[in-house]
């Protein structure tokens, strides 16, 4: 597996193309900032730091949506909870089009028989003390198709983490993780208005009216994230030493909900674009 080592006086990374891949994010002195992968024998993008969700973020409800007067059947067994979950973009060979110290950018070139025909970009720069990311997915296609996408950044976190982020509501998950109806009454466990302990429990949640930014306090240490987007999944495991703060264009399964919220349909040559910045303070 090839591995771009990425650094400048205040920050260092680790990237991959393989799933467009972060392998590792932190401090020149050796704070980590996303959970580093641990090198084991093989890799997987989920053993990572950070990966890209595309041309869809999460689930959708029996691999299948609506679109125009047609249905789409995703890649997978029809019904497959785990179907397409988080699309093609992150368990695919990147292409390097760019590298120097501070930056660089992967290309991919993707397509799956149900209509996702696209040219995907991914830039990762590191500019004084912040990590910048970007996607941008052109669709190729001569039929128009439905897309989005998102990032998966693994946080360290410890006993000590404390989480702040304002939202609108949230949805509650069902069994198979997918959302449930849409609330305003956030619980006090899954509200982080004001700085809270995540704690050792179970969290997978969407959160809507999002105001695109996101501070994780770790003791005397700051991590603040931002992105271009209302929506913002919450994702640990009791076990976890990582919090997942994930932006995505759309909330989870968009594509089964009414007006499929924050999905774009793109003709032929148009451009969807996702933003991350993740800034240690």
């Amino acid at each position: 597996m090839d591995v771009f080592t990425l650094q400048n006086p205040h920050l260092r990374m680790r990237v991959t193309p393989q799933g467009a891949a972060l392998l590792a994010l932190e401090t020149a002195y050796n704070r980590a900032i996303l959970r580093p992968w641990q090198n084991n024998a093989s890799f997987h993008p989920g053993e990572s730091s950070l990966f890209p969700m595309l041309p869809l973020a999460n689930r959708v409800a029996h691999n299948r949506f609506p679109l125009r007067r047609s249905q789409v059947d995703l890649p997978g067994p029809p019904g497959d909870p785990d179907g397409f979950l988080h699309g093609n973009g992150w368990l695919r060979q990147w292409e390097v089009r760019d590298a120097d110290e501070q930056a660089i950018t992967l290309q991919l070139r993707a397509t799956e028989a149900c209509g996702f025909d696209y040219q995907a970009e991914i830039t990762y720069a590191l500019e004084k003390n912040r990590f910048n990311a970007q996607i941008a997915i052109t669709h190729v296609g001569a039929t128009p198709m439905l897309y989005g996408a998102g990032f998966h950044p693994f946080f360290a976190k410890t006993p000590q983490t404390q989480l702040q982020f304002s939202a609108g509501g949230y949805w509650p998950e069902d069994p198979q993780h997918l959302p449930l109806e849409w609330s305003s009454n956030i619980p006090a466990a899954l509200d982080f208005m004001v700085p809270s302990f995540p704690g050792a429990k179970w969290i997978n949640n969407g959160y809507s009216g999002w105001s695109g930014i996101a501070r994780l306090f770790n003791n005397e240490n700051e991590t603040l994230l931002r992105s271009n987007t209302p929506w913002l999944m919450l994702y640990q495991t009791p076990q976890s030493e990582f919090i997942c703060l994930e932006p995505q264009t759309h909330p989870v399964n968009a594509h089964n909900q009414p007006g499929q919220p924050g999905l774009r349909l793109l003709m032929a040559g148009e451009t969807l674009i996702l933003t991350l910045q993740i800034e240690a303070l």
